[in-house]
């Protein structure tokens, strides 16, 4: 982001400190971000004297699709509850806004990021493949049906976040990726302990986000990563790479 629009500085805010300002400060929308087949908006959250970015995405504004319900924002909060609940970090601070200027929808962290970078381009740094072994994992239990080379953003400090996150955790097989060249390694060793969690409950937090059958899809998926213990390889009778590819 240009220097003459990056929001004034934050005081150091912390993870709670971030959650408290999207889910209380005054949205205001300051433009429809491009290239999103769904209305997602950049906007400012103020609250007294602290201001940030931030990218709202209201209900209404979406797409109807034949394989998902309605509500795909809810699925942006769940994505961040799952990485946050277990310790992996991956998705921005998100959280459910029933008060939006364009109705109910998610607020999420604007990340600061290197727009040339994506995953094509981090993939040619050895620096990052920890990183990107540890979401393309995530994106395994998230059963995550849209992972494009461009939802994978590096902000100033090279901490690679992952973003976009309404097409997961369908009961059924949806992985879509463009993260296979991992394929037969083995999974970190955070995300096998992750699955253990996973595996005894879904996190509360996730669970009142999805229906019931999506969240016993989840323990499922959870059960086979600690089973099988390495990435897969995509399968030669389906659709595994989503289009566009960035």
């Amino acid at each position: 982001m240009p220097e003459d629009e990056r929001p004034p500085p934050a005081a150091d805010l912390s993870g709670p400190s971030w959650l408290e300002l999207l889910a209380e400060g005054e949205i205001e929308v300051l433009g429809r971000l491009p290239w999103s087949s769904n209305y997602s908006f950049l906007a400012t959250v103020r609250r007294g004297e602290t201001e940030q970015r931030a990218v709202y995405k209201p209900g209404r504004g979406e797409c109807p699709l034949w394989d998902y319900p309605g509500g795909l924002f809810r699925r942006e909060v769940a994505a961040y509850e799952l990485s946050a609940a277990l310790a992996l970090d991956i998705v921005p601070e998100t959280v459910l806004r029933p008060d939006g200027p364009q109705g109910e929808g998610s607020v999420q962290r604007f990340v600061d990021a290197d727009f040339a970078e994506h995953y094509f381009t981090l993939l040619n740094e050895p620096l990052y493949h920890p990183q990107l072994r540890r979401i393309a994992a995530f994106d395994l239990l998230a059963n995550n049906g849209d992972r494009k080379g461009g939802h994978l953003l590096k902000d100033q400090e090279g901490r690679i976040w992952g973003i976009d996150h309404g097409l997961c955790f369908h009961v059924q097989g949806k992985l879509r990726t463009v993260m296979w060249d991992f394929a037969g390694e083995s999974l970190p060793a955070e995300v096998l302990s992750a699955c253990e969690a996973l595996v005894e409950a879904v996190p509360e937090a996730v669970a009142e986000l999805l229906e019931g059958d999506e969240c016993a899809a989840l323990r499922r998926r959870a059960v086979a990563l600690l089973r099988k213990r390495r990435f897969p390889s995509p399968r030669d009778d389906y659709r595994a790479y989503p289009w566009p590819l960035v």
